[in-house]
């Protein structure tokens, strides 16, 4: 199957799961279940559970996925609700629509965000108890991939970092752990499901360092170069309100640089692995638009 086939099967199994597996918008209190529901559904790419799904096809196993694949979304959803709060980046829109705290309100949008992170753990909790040992190692990865010292660590330390010029290490540590460390999470989380090796496990989070560190500088690009209408959402934010990004303390010609190096290392590490899908989606992420 060609990749924008296979990315496009995963995206279709994950919208299916994230019906069946999420409240419905009409369950009691309907106004949290709701905009849990519009934000899931607010137009995502479903990178992080594509990935999972896609590095748990890597081996030969027969336990679902889907499970993990919601509540990696569930929980990425969940940071995207609470950084567009009026407390944290104030943004009116994501994905092309109003952010959660302006479709419904604010009170609510923290609520939702709230259930979401729960939710994530709770799937984790109740789809692999048949499976002890697996499930102990996902909600392991989610919960230190989320936790104070990687994602949230990221996002404090980028909340600390607003108009201050960071080093190139600071910027380092804030694009690794908010951004990447929940790509590389959801590949371990695939990893662990088929039973993957330590090495093999080490190598695709390896990979997922590669890519998730270059998501975030192909964003700090496309907010430096693209537009509202391609982005679904404010650009040009970060030069605004002074914030450090790639583009400002590199410069365009070196974060491209540093793109397409972070690539050909995730290229080198899936040709270890045989893996033509994860290949194929670096060039992906290396290439997007938005």
């Amino acid at each position: 199957m060609e990749f924008k086939e296979k990315l496009a099967a995963y995206v279709r199994d994950i919208e299916q799961a994230l019906d069946k597996l999420t409240p419905s918008s009409s369950t009691r209190p309907k106004r949290i279940h709701e905009a849990m529901r519009y934000s899931l559904s607010a137009g995502g790419k479903r990178i992080r559970p594509s990935l999972l799904l896609a590095s748990r096809d890597l081996f030969d196993t027969k336990i679902s996925a889907a499970p993990a694949a919601v509540a990696v979304e569930c929980l990425h959803t969940y940071t995207l609700i609470h950084d567009d709060l009026p407390a944290m980046d104030d943004s009116p829109l994501r994905r092309g629509v109003p952010t959660c705290h302006i479709q419904f309100d604010e009170a609510t949008a923290v609520l939702a965000g709230d259930a979401l992170l729960t939710l994530s753990f709770e799937l984790l909790a109740t789809h692999y108890s048949s499976y002890p040992e697996i499930g102990l190692g996902l909600v392991n990865i989610l919960s230190e991939t989320a936790g104070s010292q990687r994602l949230i660590g990221g996002q404090m330390e980028d909340i600390l970092g607003e108009d201050q010029q960071l080093s190139g290490d600071e910027l380092n540590f804030i694009h690794l752990n908010k951004t990447s460390a929940l790509i590389e999470g959801s590949l371990k989380m695939g990893a662990t499901i088929g039973k993957a090796s330590r090495d093999q496990i080490e190598q695709i989070a390896d990979y997922g360092r590669c890519i998730g560190l270059g998501f975030q500088i192909m964003d700090d690009i496309l907010d430096a170069t693209s537009s509202s209408e391609t982005m679904g959402k404010e650009v040009g934010a970060d030069e605004a309100a002074n914030k450090s990004t790639y583009v400002s303390i590199h410069g365009l010609q070196y974060s491209r640089s540093k793109l397409d190096e972070l690539t050909e290392k995730a290229y080198q590490i899936c040709a270890d692995l045989n893996a033509p899908f994860l290949r194929n989606f670096a060039r992906y992420l290396n290439e997007r638009t938005f």
